[in-house]
Formats: structure tokens, C-alpha cells, sequence
């Protein structure tokens, strides 16, 4: 079944969600800093796997034409998938970026670099897509070709995966082929050249000795409850620094320049990765932290606190584990689904705090690959609400 939205931009969507309910939670008290119990899951909705943007530009050519988890590429439209960072609105929308499309630069030149906005309806498990700008450079901002002659961005261009928005309504996004950010206005067009992380780049760069592994840079990008400090989170190990420490980069807003600040944010595992950041006060974000399995081969999907304070002085930001996606409660079996719920999917890379004790998560669906959910089928793009067994006592400047 094909519906149409006509809401800001149309969107074609393949594919029926199912009903949902949404769970009261009754309050939990505070139990201090000794450590958060197990989260709940509160609310669920999922956007099909199989959502088009209405009458845009074929896509997935270099995909070829064998079925992928059963979906056949190319695309006759722009796919809405990918989802790799979040802003939320004040209306109970959300922005959310799609990547650089398919995985790679060399597969990604047809894919239009794209903020969606999204409308989650907890009550009916549907996700609407209600509008979307793509991300242009039209006065010549970037230093490289570009691959379409109208300064669209592909994802051939850059490899978007983290987004906030700042005090005066404009982009800030986080690359990954320089590791550059890039300020786009609230059109979507590219302000000024986009800025490289000093001393770091990645194979894409050109500037530079590749010192980071491809698909590693700024996968999380958080903004200071005051918006004017941003911190951008590698999502991989420089060269040289301890394994599995990831650099958090301070960047200052007036001046358009990286402070030189930064501090070390150390993996469970080497082999895990980062997918998101937050900000929770001056000093304290959450952090999504991720091995790189899907399905019965997920082990860890977890969302820590961190404290750049570093209390016990080890060098590291202090981590206290907040919620264990693969370990969520579900006694009412939201969507469907068993107690406990969990989020198995090989990409999750989108969190947002909805109250001191709620925060939202989205998986990157990375269509048509992954199908952490159901084997050989892709994964919806799933929008979680979990409410936590502790405060976080936010800054209210971050709170709704």
C-alpha cells in the first residue's frame, strides 16, 4: 500500500506500521549517583523501511540490481533512511539527518544529503514525514568539486551523522570524510567553508596523512545549554591515541574555530563504536555506545552519562551506564513486542532528551542493508521513548 503526505514536502511510504500503545510509567525515586536501574520502554513508533521522497531523483545506481534483504535498487525515488543525528522541535516534531546515503563515497554520488522532519504519533505507531530541506552550497562554500552541477550535496560530497541546531536557527553538522563541521542556515544552504578538526584526517581528506580510519569522525555533535560551545565526538581512535579512546573536541561558536580543548572518551571494547551525543549540562552528555552486531548477534547497545569533569582522575570522562538497549522493561509488550524489549540493531544513532527522565532513540537503518529486527528484511526506522529509573538532573535550558 502506497500513502502520500503533503506537509512541507511529499512523501510516498511502502509498508503499514503497526499499533502501539503507550505506557503510563509511575514515578521511581531518585536513588543518588550510586548507578540507574533498568530503563522502561514508554512509547513506540516505527517509519517503514520502504519510505520515498515524492517525486525526487532516482537513486541506489551504484547499488546494482540484485535484491538486497529483498528490496531490489535502483530506486526510482530518494530513499527517507539513514537516520544519524536529531534535533527536537518544541512542536513534538523532530529534524533528522540522513548519512551520506549508502555507506560509502563511492556508492553515494545519486543520494541527496537531507534533513527530514519527522512526526512521531505514539499513540498509532506511525511516523509521518511532514517535510525536509536538502543541504545545498549554492555561493561555493566547499573547496571541492562537488558532484552535481546545481550544488546539491550527495552524499559523494560529505558524510553527515550529527546535527544541533544553534541559537539563531542555523545547522551545525558533523562530517566524516574531513572530519569537518559544516554550518548550514535554516535553508539548508552551506554558510561558510567547512571546518577541518586540526590534525585529524580522514582517507577522504585530501589535506593531509590519513591518521583516522574512514567513516570515523564526527558521529556525535552536542551544543552548550548557553549555544555557544559545541563538542564534537569522534567516533573512532586517532592514530597514536590509546586504543579505544575517542577524542571530544571543543569548538567555539563566535569565532568559527575549534578551541583546542578536548578530552578522551574511552570504548568499552576497541571494536565498539559511538552513535550519538547529547548535551545534558555544561558538563555532562549522554552518549550512545555500540558494538557492530545486529539481530541474536547484538551484545551491547548502550546509553552512558559522561561527566568531562573526570572525578576519579584517570584521564578519561567518567561513565555511568543509564540505560541497556538490549534490556529494556516492556511488561505491557509495547508494539507487540516481549518483556524486555530490545534494540538490536547494528547502527543506533540518534538521542534526544524529551524530560529528565525520558530520552528518545532512533536506529540508523542504513537501508536497504541492515535487518537487525527480522532477518532478510530491511529495518524500519524505529523511534523509541525510554523512561529512566533515575533524574538526570539536566540544565532546564535543555529540557523542553
Amino acid at each position: 500500500m502506497r500513502r502520500s503526505l503533503s506537509i512541507g514536502a511529499s512523501v510516498a511510504v511502502v509498508g503499514v506500521c503497526g499499533a502501539l500503545f503507550v505506557a503510563p510509567s509511575s514515578a521511581a525515586p531518585d536513588r543518588g549517583d550510586h548507578g540507574f536501574g533498568q530503563a522502561s520502554l514508554t512509547g513506540f513508533a516505527a517509519l517503514p523501511a520502504e519510505t520515498y521522497v515524492s517525486a525526487s531523483d532516482p537513486s541506489g545506481a551504484a547499488l546494482g540490481t540484485s535484491p538486497i534483504n529483498g528490496i531490489v535498487p535502483p530506486f526510482a525515488d530518494q530513499p527517507v533512511q539513514g537516520f544519524s543525528g536529531i534535533v527536537r522541535n518544541s512542536d513534538g516534531t523532530y529534524d533528522v539527518l540522513s548519512d551520506n546515503g549508502y555507506g560509502t563515497k563511492a556508492n553515494s554520488a545519486d543520494f541527496v544529503l537531507r534533513i527530514h522532519r519527522i512526526a512521531p504519533d505514539l499513540r498509532t505507531g506511525a511516523v509521518d514525514v511532514v517535510g525536509g530541506i536538502n543541504l545545498t552550497d549554492p555561493n561555493h562554500k566547499a573547496p571541492q568539486p562537488l558532484t552535481r552541477p546545481d550544488r546539491v550535496l550527495t552524499g559523494a560530497d560529505f558524510d553527515v551523522e550529527s546535527i544541533v541546531r544553534a541559537a539563531d536557527g542555523t545547522y551545525w553538522i558533523g562530517d566524516e570524510f574531513g572530519p569537518y563541521l559544516l554550518h548550514f542556515d535554516r535553508a539548508g544552504r552551506l554558510l561558510s567553508a567547512p571546518v577541518q578538526l586540526p590534525g585529524v584526517f580522514a582517507p577522504e581528506n585530501p589535506a593531509g596523512t590519513p591518521n583516522l580510519n574512514s567513516s570515523k569522525g564526527f558521529e556525535g555533535l552536542a551544543i552548550s545549554p548557553d549555544r555557544k560551545t559545541l563538542y564534537g565526538l569522534l567516533e573512532g581512535t586517532v592514530a597514536g591515541d590509546p586504543a579505544g579512546a575517542l577524542r571530544l573536541n571543543e569548538f567555539d561558536v563566535a569565532s568559527g574555530s575549534f578551541t583546542g580543548k578536548r578530552w578522551f572518551y574511552q570504548l568499552d571494547a576497541p571494536s565498539n563504536s559511538i552513535g550519538d551525543l547529547t548535551t545534558v549540562d555544561r558538563d555532562r552528555f549522554l552518549v550512545i555506545e555500540r558494538d557492530g552486531g545486529q539481530g541474536a548477534d547484538a551484545k551491547l547497545k548502550r546509553v552512558y552519562l559522561i561527566d568531562k569533569r573526570d572525578r576519579d582522575h584517570d584521564g578519561k570522562v567518567d561513565k555511568t551506564l543509564v540505560a541497556d538497549l538490549l534490556n529494556l522493561a516492556n511488561p505491557r509488550h509495547l508494539g507487540g513486542f516481549a518483556d524486555p524489549f530490545t534494540f538490536p540493531f547494528q547502527t543506533i544513532e540518534d538521542i534526544a532528551i524529551l524530560d529528565d527522565r525520558t530520552i528518545a532513540v532512533l536506529n540508523d537503518n542504513n537501508f536497504p542493508f541492515s535487518s537487525g529486527r527480522t532477518p532478510g528484511k530491511p529495518d524500519n526506522n524505529e523511534f523509541i521513548t525510554v523512561r529512566l529509573t533515575d533524574r538526570l538532573h539536566a540544565d532546564p535550558r535543555v529540557l523542553p
